[in-house]
């Protein structure tokens, strides 16, 4: 008995954290995390170590606004501000170019260019071109942060869900990890990063999932539409074949993980 009480209150002081919706017509309350890592897992579970998959690591330190509003990329807040929990502090500069497979790439990229492995950073554009930072930046002789800006710029104009699914490894819901993509190509498409993973003693995961979107706009962490208790939380081992985000449906199938393969120097 001691332990269902136990266990009652910490549900309830889980949800009455400032991890669940704020009340219709209510201010949005600041942000009182400083990075991914420090939101809060429900009681039970504890984040799924990173062992050698640096880029784990990586999203669990990108930096959080204060913020929580999500701005376009000319400055106006989005229409819809009841999606996101959390903002990303990552620049979507002041053109409507990094949407949603271009967040996703951004994360990538910009982990590769913080490690210094400039030839992994390659993306493919619609017609097949190869676009690599490290042959950018030879041909441009810079390997700067204006030259990495720049080379962003290209990829976010001539790639897309469809050259990002093509590029990624189909992937069992059952082993998702942080750094995996959910993505639907087409247009339009759509796709998002499972940027941390969490579970319990029994092995059950939960996960959180970021996003950008059209037009262009914030990088953000977005709520559970499902489960409101368990938001910004979602639950891998309730899923059924149909996953509801706040403002897309994906299936399951359609998880995906990047390829283990390194390009040659």
């Amino acid at each position: 008995m001691p332990t269902i009480i136990g266990l009652t209150l910490a549900l309830l002081l889980w949800v009455n954290t400032p991890t669940g919706y704020p009340h219709h017509g209510q201010p949005m309350p600041a942000n009182p995390y400083s990075h991914v890592g420090d939101i809060p897992t429900p009681p039970g579970f504890h984040r799924v170590p990173a062992g050698i998959d640096e880029f784990v690591g990586f999203l669990r330190q990108l930096r959080l606004k204060k913020d929580r509003t999500v701005y376009l990329y000319n400055g106006l807040p989005k229409h819809n501000q009841d999606a996101q929990f959390a903002v990303l502090d990552i620049s979507i500069g002041h053109e409507d170019l990094q949407q949603c497979a271009d967040a996703v790439m951004r994360l990538r990229a910009e982990y590769l260019y913080a490690n210094h492995d400039l030839c992994d950073i390659t993306f493919y554009t619609e017609t097949g071109v190869r676009l690599n930072f490290k042959e950018w930046a030879e041909i441009h002789h810079d390997t700067g942060r204006g030259s990495f800006d720049h080379y962003l710029g290209k990829v976010f104009a001539y790639c897309s869900t469809r050259t990002l699914e093509k590029a990624l490894t189909p992937k069992s819901f059952g082993r998702l990890t942080g750094g995996d993509v959910l993505i639907r190509a087409g247009s339009p498409g759509h796709a998002m990063l499972v940027i941390d993973v969490a579970e319990d003693n029994q092995g059950h995961r939960i996960y959180l999932l970021a996003q950008g979107y059209m037009p262009a706009q914030d990088i953000h962490i977005v709520k559970d539409p499902t489960e409101p208790t368990l938001s910004p939380w979602y639950s891998a081992n309730a899923a059924g074949p149909v996953l509801e985000t706040p403002e897309y449906t994906f299936l399951t199938n359609e998880l995906r993980g990047w390829p283990a393969i390194k390009l040659k120097n």
